[in-house]
């Protein structure tokens, strides 16, 4: 089986409980600190994944490291989870819970790429517009600040891109120049 479809299966589980519990939100802030720390810390990333690295030095690790901040439910499914010697894909089940969660609440996440930290006004424009896209009502932007795209914004929703960078419109325009150069040489 897949380290997506065990991840999503073991999220569920999670989801379903916190839900139950009414603690959904607390284990939702939970999966989103596990996922900072392992994507800020590589060493606690790797030691995740390592083979060498007992299962139980592993549980001592992230007890160490959660106890204190997360809740109880959120403690015992890490101690499963180590349990069932499934450290290494903790972090992919994280991101299965947090794409879950996303969906149990109706909210849709995109990322928008410009070439200058947006202000409220344009985060409101491309707000409404995944909200046109998608048919969701909340929505949760990534910003992000790229400036080899020279101007204009990338906007990301699931699947569908809608590139308006100038940097896409340049490339489109030296393949159209090169394209008509070759055809008129034929």
């Amino acid at each position: 089986m897949s380290v997506k479809r065990v991840a999503s299966r073991y999220a569920k589980s999670l989801l379903e409980l916190a839900d139950e519990r009414g603690i959904l939100n607390e284990v939702h802030q939970d999966m989103e600190s596990l996922l900072k720390v392992a994507g800020s810390n590589r060493d606690f990333a790797l030691m995740l994944k390592s083979p060498i690295v007992k299962p139980d030095v592993k549980a001592n690790v992230i007890n160490k490291i959660f106890s204190g901040t997360a809740q109880e439910l959120t403690l015992s499914f890490y101690d499963i989870i180590s349990r069932k010697h499934r450290e290494d894909i903790i972090a992919d089940i994280a991101k299965a819970f947090l794409e879950l969660y996303n969906l149990h609440q109706g909210i849709q996440i995109a990322e928008v790429t410009t070439t200058f930290p947006m202000n409220e006004a344009l985060r409101k424009v491309f707000a409404d517009t995944v909200k046109d896209i998608s048919g969701k009502q909340k929505v949760e932007l990534v910003e992000k600040v790229d400036k080899d795209i020279i101007g204009g914004f990338v906007l990301k929703v699931n699947d569908r891109q809608l590139d308006e960078s100038m940097n896409s419109k340049l490339k489109a325009l030296k393949l159209e120049f090169s394209h008509d150069h070759y055809e008129k040489q034929i």
